[in-house]
């Protein structure tokens, strides 16, 4: 229990500093942080969105500027509140330029924190503050029928002024809003601070086991009190765990010594080692393997290959489980140069993430490999549930390379996309062009019409763009009008009538409104800084500015 809550908070920490990391890359943000002008409602969408999609039911973001001024709190108006007092891991990270996770206790509750300093030209101008609570850490705990009470520790009492959940037991905050009522009652009939220093203990029916939450300082500013119905534990080991705790008489542990003696004898060397990796790992998938077929499996594994009640029945139709590997680049494969998979991941154990398709659903694994019997060769493998964070991950990828308005690629992408296009044309030889286009008099729209006929001309034009352009083009939304393409394997005059194909569309569309576009065409010389080929894209773009707009320039 101990090990996957900690797994779980290492998660969220992880998880969080992914979200702040994205959130840094906004384009305007270092400019509003220099001239201390964020919107109060900036990332009032963003927060809703994480409510909405993932467990993340409670998040806050804050700004502080390079004094430690908070100059933005998404759940307040109020700014300039000091931190420098007492904020170490805020002042840690401007002062390593380092990102920074810690668990911290503030004026509304206990909280996993993620701190990312923000740098212009290698000086920190300040730092985006991501706040999450325990909440979900506690809900992902029921699902393993564990239930949780998360409590602050009194002497912590005193930086907190608007407490979150308003859940008090004997004067100690409860930082989690699903404490279920039953067991707050019996820790203060009981006495709260009696479980905070035993690591685990069975009462009243239940296993109780404490972990105490530490700040960036290694200071105990909480404990996480765990319960669980001993009836639930299917534990093979939990009888001998109860006779730990409830029999001392030495007679009874001899005989139940004898009796496993017995057991162990009566079974093979091999049948011991893998039966053991199976109840020891039996959250997890576990499967006894040899080269070429499965010869023993967990329950979980049906969990998974629901179709089959028996191995006997899933070995009728498939040899392996390798059967249903994905075979993608940065996935295990049935054979590596010759390897099978097994050797491979035993060589090289970082190399060990797997997509199985099974079903049509799609699973992702973290699998270790294991010698049970070289004599016999034959191998444990355990595969380790990660689709979750695997989906999170990938949902985070994409909203970090998307403008969230049009859904094309944003600036973002344009930037690592050209960088990997101009090294990939210089290496193979072949031609890479750059288009630089915006939308002719386009402010005059946002000030007529307003933003939103101006948000749904951007959309809809680019919807009819992006349906006329070849799978290997790169569409980018580079700025509020300006758009982009990068054209490998297109030569400049080529790219010409792209674009001039693209604007004649674009003339002729006239939906929403009737809108014209100008282009600037260059063509990447190997080897040549980029910035001078954006340049040139761009000195383009304005040559049909003022040659009369609606035109395409070629330089």
């Amino acid at each position: 229990m101990q090990k996957k809550l900690n797994a779980l908070i290492v998660a969220k920490q992880k998880a969080t500093l992914a979200i702040a990391l994205s959130v840094v890359n906004n384009n305007d943000l270092k400019e509003q942080i220099k001239h201390k002008s964020i919107p109060k409602n900036f990332y009032k969408e963003l927060i809703a969105k994480f409510k909405e999609h993932t467990l993340y039911k409670n998040i806050w973001i804050q700004i502080v500027d390079s004094d430690l001024n908070s100059i933005y709190k998404s759940w307040s108006e109020s700014a300039y509140n000091n931190k420098i007092s007492f904020r170490n891991d805020i002042r840690k990270a401007i002062k390593e330029k380092s990102p920074v996770i810690s668990i911290n206790s503030g004026v509304h509750s206990l909280s996993l924190r993620s701190i990312v300093p923000l740098i212009e030209e290698g000086r920190v101008i300040g730092a985006l503050e991501v706040i999450s609570h325990f909440n979900s850490i506690a809900k992902e705990l029921e699902e393993f029928e564990v239930d949780s009470v998360v409590v602050l520790a009194k002497e912590r009492n005193g930086y907190l002024k608007k407490p979150f959940t308003k859940i008090f037991i004997d004067n100690y905050y409860i930082a989690n809003f699903n404490a279920p009522s039953q067991f707050m009652e019996f820790l203060h009939k009981e006495g709260i601070e009696n479980y905070f220093n035993s690591s685990h203990m069975v009462q009243d029916g239940h296993l109780i086991v404490s972990y105490e939450i530490k700040d960036i300082e290694d200071r105990v500013i909480g404990h996480y009190i765990m319960f669980k119905n001993i009836d639930k534990i299917s534990d093979k080991n939990l009888d001998f765990f109860m006779l730990k705790w409830f029999i001392i008489s030495a007679f009874v542990v001899l005989a139940l010594a004898i009796i496993i003696g017995n057991y162990v004898y009566n079974k093979n060397k091999k049948q011991k080692s893998y039966y053991k990796n199976i109840i020891d790992s039996s959250s997890n998938m576990v499967l006894v393997v040899d080269k070429n077929s499965i010869l023993d499996v967990n329950k979980i594994f049906f969990k998974y290959f629901d179709k089959y009640k028996t191995l006997e029945e899933f070995k009728k139709e498939n040899s392996s489980i390798s059967d249903f590997f994905v075979e993608e680049e940065g996935y295990v494969q049935r054979e590596t140069e010759g390897k099978n998979w097994l050797e491979a991941v035993i060589e090289n154990p970082k190399n060990n993430q797997v997509k199985i398709i099974y079903d049509a659903k799609e699973y992702y694994f973290t699998v270790g490999v294991s010698f049970i019997s070289k004599e016999d060769r034959h191998y444990s493998a355990i595969f380790s549930d990660i689709t979750k964070e695997k989906l999170y991950q990938q949902e985070l990828e994409h909203t970090n390379i998307t403008d969230p308005l049009t859904k094309i690629k944003n600036r973002y992408y344009y930037n690592v996309q050209i960088k990997k296009e101009s090294s990939n044309a210089n290496r193979y030889f072949y031609p890479l062009s750059l288009v630089i286009f915006d939308i002719d008099h386009f402010k005059k729209i946002n000030d007529s019409c307003g933003h939103d006929i101006g948000d749904a001309v951007l959309i809809e034009y680019t919807k009819l763009i992006s349906s006329h352009l070849r799978d290997g083009d790169i569409f980018c939304r580079i700025g509020g009008e300006e758009f982009a393409f990068i054209l490998p394997y297109v030569s400049k005059s080529d790219a010409y009538r792209i674009a001039d194909k693209v604007r004649a569309k674009v003339e002729a569309h006239k939906k929403i409104f009737a809108v014209t576009m100008s282009f600037g065409v260059t063509e990447y010389i190997k080897g040549e800084d980029l910035e001078v080929t954006f340049k040139r894209a761009d000195k383009a773009l304005y040559e049909a500015k003022n040659a009369g707009r609606n035109k395409v320039v070629v330089r």
